[in-house]
């Protein structure tokens, strides 16, 4: 989840560390904060951010990437998989 004060370039960093780790499908979702007692939202990505994350993950490697805004780690979990 992004959003938290992280910048494009920790994203993409995290990225590369979780390919050299061998990780093969990757989500990326907005953290949108669920009460007010939790973390802010520090930052909203737009959907074309959320595209471009997309593109630079497949391009690393990875075989299943969904990223977007509602994204969550089960999201289209079936569809990865086959």
């Amino acid at each position: 989840m992004i959003g938290l004060g992280e910048t494009k370039e920790e994203i993409q960093k995290t990225l590369r560390e979780l390919k050299l780790a061998k990780v093969d499908i990757i989500t990326i979702g907005q953290y949108l904060q669920p009460r007010e007692d939790l973390a802010d939202v520090d930052r909203y990505y737009t959907p074309e951010e959320f595209a471009e994350f997309k593109s630079y993950a497949y391009d690393l490697g990875f075989k299943h990437v969904e990223s977007g805004p509602l994204v969550r780690s089960s999201y289209h979990a079936e569809d990865a998989l086959h």
